[in-house]
């Protein structure tokens, strides 16, 4: 009686791995851009969540910035994926690595920006663009980014001259 083996062939095992392959290198680029989009989406609600304060301090006619009495105190929390060079007047120094969003208010008229530059733990592709939140002197809040358009939110479209096209 002949005994039969049991098994896989090496031309089975090299298609196997072929296969891997050819799915591993449709997969990872495709998670890279989950996780950029991921992270602007993060960014602008971690920028977005200063507006109430900003407005806050707007209607309540303080437009500086600082921790003295009468000015406005932000208290921002540092973010991993904003540039930690960002820094606004009477912040306390953010936790190394993190960052927090840059406010500007004008006295004048009420108009506003919150700027968050994307730099420490954010995607390679996100490094040095920038998401603002502007507000205007009806006190109405619009988003732009810098980020390419196939990373920015339907509710946060590409800044003009930002970006680039997918």
């Amino acid at each position: 009686m002949k005994s039969l083996q049991k098994g896989f062939t090496l031309i089975e095992l090299m298609i196997v791995i072929a296969i891997i392959g050819i799915l591993a290198a449709i997969a990872v680029p495709q998670y890279q851009n989950y996780i950029a989009r991921s992270q602007v989406t993060r960014v602008m609600a971690e920028a977005g969540a200063l507006k109430t304060t900003v407005e806050t301090c707007i209607l309540d006619g303080r437009t500086e910035l600082g921790e003295d009495a009468g000015k406005c105190q932000l208290g921002a929390t540092g973010s991993n994926l904003i540039d930690g060079d960002t820094a606004n007047a009477g912040d306390k120094a953010p936790a190394k690595g993190t960052g927090v969003p840059k406010v500007t208010i004008t006295k004048d008229n009420g108009k506003a920006t919150i700027e968050a530059k994307f730099g420490n733990n954010a995607a390679t592709t996100l490094a040095g663009k920038t998401l603002t939140w502007s507000r205007d002197e009806n006190g109405t809040w619009t988003c732009g980014t810098t980020v390419d358009k196939k990373y920015a939110p339907s509710s946060c479209p590409v800044a003009a001259g930002g970006g680039t096209t997918p």
